[in-house]
C-alpha cells in the first residue's frame, strides 16, 4: 500500500509538473510575440509618438535569451545572453544556432522588402523545471531501493533468527544422546575388546559433542581465545585421514614459529572441515589436498588446495550465498556458514583464490592477528 501510494503521488506531481510546464512554455511564446510586436511598432514610430511603453516592454525581457538578426543571419541584437566582449560573436553565433533548433523565429516586418527575425530559447526557470521530473524519479526510485532493503533485511533478518532456533534445538536435542554414548563407551572399555575401536568411537562422540556445541553457538556471538591454528589444522587432518578413502593424500606446511591468533576453536575447526569436505567430494574421493599455512606481518593465511573438477569462474562468489549447492542432496549452507564464521566472527576474508577445470581448486582464508 505504501508503494501504491508512493507511485500515486509522484504520478499525480509529474503530470501537474508536465501541465505546468506546457503552460509556461505557451506563456513564455506569447510573451515573445508581444515582444516582437514591441519592436515593429517602435520601428514604425515616428519622433512624436510616445514610445514609452514600447522601451518598457523591450528592457521588461529580462528572463528569455533572446537574439534579432536580419534576413541574412546578422546579428542586430542580443538579450540576456552571458558572455565576455572578445568572445562576443563565437558565443552568439553558437546560441543563435541552438534558438533555430528549439523554436521556429518571429519574423518582424520592419519595410516592404526587410524583416527581421527573433530567435529564443527557454528561460532558466522552464529548463530547469525540465529536469524536475527527472530529479522526482531518481528521488522514487531511491525510495523504492530504500523500501526494498528495509524490508529485504527484515526477511533475512526473520530468516536468522529461524535458523538459529533450528540449530540451537538441534544442539539441544543431540545432546541427551552424546550423554548416553559417553557412558557406553565407558563401558566398553571394561570390556575384553580391542581398544583402537573404542579410542574411534571415543574420537566421534567427542566430534558430535563438538557439532553440538557448534551448532548452540549459531546465532549468538562467540567467544574468541587465543589458539594455535596449526594445531587445530593438524587436528582436523587428522580426523580426516582415519574417516576419508586412503586415496586421498593430505600434505600440510607450515612455518617453523609457533603462532597465537584470536580464534573460536570449534568454529574454526567447522570451517576447514566444510572446505575439506568439499573438496574430497569435489576429487570424488580420489587426489591430493594440499594445506599451507603462512604467517605474514598482519594476518595468517590458510590456501587449501585439491585437485577435483574445478569451479567456473562465474560461481567463484556464488558458492557462498546460502542455499547454493551443485550436489544433488544438500542444503547449501556449508560455505555461507563458512563465510559467516570468518567474516563476521574472525574479521577475515574467505574466497576462491584460483581454480581450473579438471585441475582443481584453492581456497584461502584470512584471519588478522
Amino acid at each position: 500500500m505504501l508503494l501504491i501510494l508512493a507511485t500515486g503521488i509522484v504520478s499525480i506531481i509529474l503530470w501537474y509538473t508536465y501541465i505546468f510546464f506546457n503552460s509556461f512554455q505557451k506563456q513564455e511564446a506569447i510573451k515573445m510575440e508581444i515582444l516582437a510586436d514591441a519592436y515593429f511598432q517602435f520601428n514604425k514610430a515616428s519622433n512624436n509618438e510616445d514610445i514609452s511603453l514600447l522601451v518598457k516592454i523591450i528592457e521588461n525581457n529580462n528572463s528569455i535569451p533572446m537574439i534579432v538578426t536580419d534576413a541574412k543571419d546578422h546579428i542586430l541584437l542580443d538579450q540576456n545572453i552571458t558572455y565576455k566582449e572578445a568572445n562576443k560573436q563565437k558565443v552568439l553565433s553558437k546560441r543563435l544556432e541552438e534558438m533555430k533548433k528549439v523554436h521556429p523565429p518571429i519574423v518582424i516586418n520592419i519595410s516592404k522588402d526587410k524583416n527581421q527575425y527573433i530567435y529564443y530559447s527557454n528561460s532558466e526557470i522552464l529548463n530547469r523545471l525540465r529536469f524536475y521530473p527527472l530529479a522526482l524519479a531518481a528521488i522514487f526510485i531511491i525510495f523504492l531501493w530504500i523500501i526494498y532493503t528495509v524490508f529485504n533485511a527484515s526477511s533475512v533478518s526473520d530468516k536468522n533468527k529461524l535458523w538459529s532456533g533450528m540449530a540451537k534445538e538441534t544442539a539441544h536435542q543431540i545432546g541427551t544422546p552424546l550423554s548416553s554414548l559417553l557412558g557406553w563407551v565407558a563401558i566398553l572399555r571394561s570390556e575384553k575388546i580391542d581398544q583402537s575401536y573404542v579410542d574411534e568411537i571415543e574420537k566421534d562422540v567427542e566430534h558430535l559433542n563438538i557439532i553440538a556445541n557448534r551448532f548452540s553457538k549459531i546465532g549468538s556471538e562467540p567467544v574468541l581465545d587465543s589458539h594455535n591454528p596449526s594445531k587445530i589444522i593438524e587436528d582436523t587432518i587428522s580426523y580426516f585421514k582415519t574417516r576419508s578413502s586412503k586415496n586421498v593424500v593430505f600434505n600440510y606446511n607450515k612455518p617453523e614459529t609457533t603462532l597465537s591468533v584470536k580464534l573460536n576453536k570449534d568454529l574454526f575447526g567447522w570451517v576447514l572441515e566444510n572446505i575439506i569436505k568439499n573438496a574430497i567430494d569435489a576429487m570424488l574421493g580420489k587426489g591430493n589436498i594440499d594445506i599451507q599455512l603462512l604467517d605474514t606481518p598482519k594476518e595468517i593465511q590458510i590456501l587449501i588446495t585439491d585437485t577435483g573438477k574445478g569451479i567456473p569462474k562465474n560461481l567463484h562468489r556464488k558458492i557462498f550465498e546460502p542455499g547454493f549447492t551443485t550436489k544433488e542432496r544438500g542444503w547449501g549452507l556449508g560455505l555461507s556458514l563458512t563465510r559467516r564464521i570468518i567474516t563476521q566472527y574472525h574479521n577475515g576474508k574467505v574466497f576462491v583464490k584460483q581454480s581450473q577445470k579438471h585441475t582443481g581448486s584453492t581456497f584461502q582464508i584470512n584471519i588478522p592477528k
